[in-house]
């Protein structure tokens, strides 16, 4: 099967979700036998150097990046209020990117083109001009869900309005695309459940985000030395800042009260300015790491504070194949299947949070058997090359063709 998967940013190096998500779907489909094409958008926000790696992603058959200037510009953002188009998706439309598209429709007939995340849907007209190849829709996320919660958490009158304001525009942008795919592949099956109270009548299916466990190598000696706190995730994005800014005004004030000597390690892509400059007894404020693994297997609890967003985790399905303890909150978890003092800690208060850090500290081994049992979990369910096999399989069973 000829696959031609395009993304809205270049998906290296492996920090974020998406490019998790991104890579361990595409080399899964490459180790059965797929030819995947990769025509990913390189953004000024999230732009990486690729002339300067040799083949990153080699999984893929061929790699296409297009640089894109995706950056916030007040006075666009200004002139978006009256205008009916979402600037959330506007800030993706190039003509560069265009023309590469249809350069490589012309050049090469695909069975599949998957689009991952709707950010890249107004390249359909596009892509039906010049192709007849199964559109797929791979939602990541309910993007609209994900500013609605920010929105609604957002306290300054001005700004929650405005907000509210890009959310509603990238909601009705979001339903009037769902008539234009030939299959949506949720994340999860509470996303795929929105997407049909929302009024989806097509050809859809569950696809979560796979791990290549084998590529884990989990360090339990960490739970062997003092507790500390892990948080890693890319700091570029608002429901992890959101969630962090919470965990340290909320949460650790009361937590390094209760427990003086533990520490608190941040480390992510794009750490903000603020946070470097943040002075806090027993907080680290890393930066981007060099492997983001390696960061996790120093501590055996890692901090996953989420108060909005949709879809999966990655990072916490990452932590969990690392045989690491992870304290989530209920939204944090969503998507992902475990159960609370089994394969995870659940905390949705403050107050929880201390709870469980109490568990952790007299868990006399207990700790460790949840890490242990989180790597089972994930191995189990959330292997990258089972969960490929069967979105290959559903592509065959609904009737795609294939060359």
């Amino acid at each position: 099967m000829k696959i031609l998967q395009l993304c809205k940013k270049f998906p290296y190096p492996l920090k974020d979700g998406e490019a998790i998500a991104v890579n361990s779907l595409s080399s899964a489909f490459g180790r059965l036998g797929c030819e995947v094409t990769l025509l990913a958008m390189n953004t000024s926000r999230h732009y990486f150097p690729i002339e300067k790696e040799s083949a990153p992603l080699t999984h893929y058959r061929e790699v296409y990046a297009v640089p894109v200037d995706n950056r916030i510009k007040p006075l666009k953002a200004f002139s978006n209020l009256f205008s009916r188009d979402s600037y959330h998706i506007s800030r993706f439309i190039s003509d560069s990117f265009r023309h590469k598209l249809v350069e490589l429709l012309q050049q090469e007939r695909f069975d599949v083109i998957q689009l991952e995340t709707p950010y890249l849907a107004p390249y359909i007209p596009l892509i039906r001009q010049h192709s007849k190849a199964v559109l797929a829709m791979r939602a990541h996320n309910v993007e609209h869900e994900i500013w609605e919660r920010i929105a609604n958490n957002t306290s300054f009158a001005p700004k929650r309005w405005y907000l509210k304001h890009l959310t509603e525009k990238l909601r009705r942008y979001e339903l009037e695309q769902m008539k234009e795919y030939d299959v949506l592949v949720a994340i999860s099956e509470k996303d795929l459940d929105k997407f049909r109270s929302l009024g989806y009548q097509g050809k859809a299916l569950v696809t979560p985000i796979g791990m290549d466990v084998e590529e884990y190598k989990p360090d339990f000696r960490s739970y062997k030395k003092e507790i500390s706190l892990g948080f890693i995730g890319s700091l570029d994005w608002m429901p992890n800042v959101e969630g962090l800014n919470w965990f340290l005004d909320q949460v650790w004030p009361g937590l390094s009260q209760k427990f003086p000597g533990l520490q608190l390690h941040i480390a992510g892509r794009n750490t903000p300015e603020w946070l470097h400059n943040l002075h806090r007894t027993n907080v680290v404020v890393h930066g981007e790491v060099p492997d983001a693994s390696a960061f996790i297997n120093q501590h055996s609890v890692m901090v996953v504070p989420l108060l909005s967003g949709s879809g999966m985790r990655a990072k916490i399905l990452e932590a969990m194949a690392l045989g690491k303890v992870v304290i989530t909150t209920s939204l944090g978890l969503e998507g992902i299947d475990a159960l609370d003092h089994k394969e995870v800690l659940l905390a949705d208060t403050p107050e929880s949070f201390i709870k469980n850090l109490e568990f952790c500290v007299e868990s006399n081994g207990q700790l460790e058997l949840i890490g242990r049992s989180a790597l089972q979990m994930v191995s189990q369910k959330y292997e990258s090359l089972a969960i490929a096999a069967k979105l290959l399989q559903a592509y065959t069973q609904l009737g795609l063709p294939v060359s």
